[in-house]
């Protein structure tokens, strides 16, 4: 479970081309930016379950972003 998923615009007025995020997953903290084609950049090294992690990052950014 991702706990603590915070995410802002990278860019100041909310334009694309993306978001970062960042969470904490257990002990570990985790930050990455979203680009507008759902592709996921890490800025810290990726989760070890990392498709897992992607899929709920996915759903987290279709409620706080596109919703």
């Amino acid at each position: 479970m991702l706990q603590h998923f915070r995410v802002r615009p990278m860019f100041e007025g909310g334009q694309l081309p993306g978001w970062t995020f960042s969470f904490q997953q257990g002990a570990e903290r985790f930050t990455g930016d979203y680009m507008p084609d759902g592709t996921i950049k890490w800025t810290t090294p990726a989760p070890t379950d990392e498709e897992s992690v992607k899929k709920m990052v996915h759903e987290l950014m279709t409620f706080h972003v596109y919703e």
